[in-house]
C-alpha cells in the first residue's frame, strides 16, 4: 500500500504532461495509451449512424463487475468497472432495437488493474484522448447496446460535459476546462471535424441541433 502515492503521482504527472502537449504525450503514459474504437465515433454523422442513444449522464457510483486473473506481469487482476449514470438528457435515440433508456443506466467504463506485489492496490485504467468516466462528473456519451450492455462507440463518443459545456470536466483522469481540453485534443487541426471540436464549450441545444442535422431532420 505504501507504493500507491508514488504510482498515483507518477501517473498524474504523466497525464498532465499529455494534456499540456497534446495526445502523443499521453501515448507515453503507462495505462493512458491508444483508445479502443468499436465503431467510428468522431463526428455527428458517426454518432447518428452507429449509436443507439446519445445521453448526457452524470456518473453517480461505480462498482467492480468482473475480474480476470493475469498469469504474468506487474498486475495480478484486470477488473471490469460498471458506472451508474444519472441520465439528464437524451439528445438522440436511433430506430434500431435497443432497451428504453430511463432515468439511469449502467455503462461499462474503463476498469482497474490490481498490483501483483500486494494483491490489493488498484491502478485505474486510462485511455488516451478519452475520459475515464468518474463519479461526480457529467459526460456526453454516444452509446450502443452490445452483448446486453451499454458501451461507448469509441474514444470520440465520451466527452466531458461538466456545467453543460462540451470539453469541460474529467478527461483521461484529470479535470480540465475547455481551453485545456482543446489544447490536449489538438482541436485546432483543420482535419478534425469531431463533435468535441465543432461544439466545444456549447450545451445540449447545440448537441441536439448537430445530431438532427446529421440525421437529416435538421436544416
Amino acid at each position: 500500500m505504501a507504493g500507491r502515492p508514488v504510482v498515483a503521482a507518477l501517473a498524474a504527472a504523466g497525464v498532465v504532461g499529455g494534456v499540456l502537449i497534446g495526445w502523443p504525450g499521453l501515448d507515453t503514459v503507462n495505462g493512458c495509451g491508444l483508445a479502443v474504437n468499436r465503431y467510428p465515433s468522431e463526428t455527428a454523422k458517426d454518432w447518428v449512424r452507429y449509436a443507439d442513444v446519445v445521453v448526457v449522464g452524470r456518473a453517480v457510483q461505480e462498482r467492480e463487475s468482473g475480474r480476470e486473473e493475469l498469469s504474468a506481469g506487474a498486475y495480478r487482476y484486470q477488473l471490469e468497472r460498471t458506472v451508474e449514470l444519472d441520465v439528464q438528457a437524451k439528445p438522440f435515440s436511433s430506430t434500431r432495437s435497443h432497451p428504453t433508456v430511463g432515468s439511469s443506466l449502467d455503462y461499462i467504463g474503463l476498469g482497474w488493474k490490481v498490483l501483483r506485489s500486494d494483491g490489493t492496490t488498484r491502478i485505474p485504467d486510462l485511455t488516451g484522448d478519452a475520459p475515464r468516466v468518474v463519479p461526480g462528473h457529467t459526460y456526453l456519451l454516444a452509446l450502443r447496446w452490445e452483448d446486453d450492455r451499454w458501451v461507448a462507440l469509441g474514444e470520440g463518443a465520451v466527452v466531458p460535459f461538466d456545467g453543460n459545456a462540451v470539453g469541460q470536466g474529467e478527461w483521461c483522469g484529470q479535470v480540465v476546462d475547455t481551453d485545456g481540453f482543446a489544447q490536449g485534443e489538438r482541436t485546432g487541426r483543420e482535419s478534425d471535424h469531431s463533435m468535441e471540436k465543432t461544439l466545444l464549450g456549447q450545451g445540449v441545444p447545440a448537441v441536439e441541433q448537430a445530431l438532427e442535422k446529421a440525421s437529416g431532420k435538421g436544416s
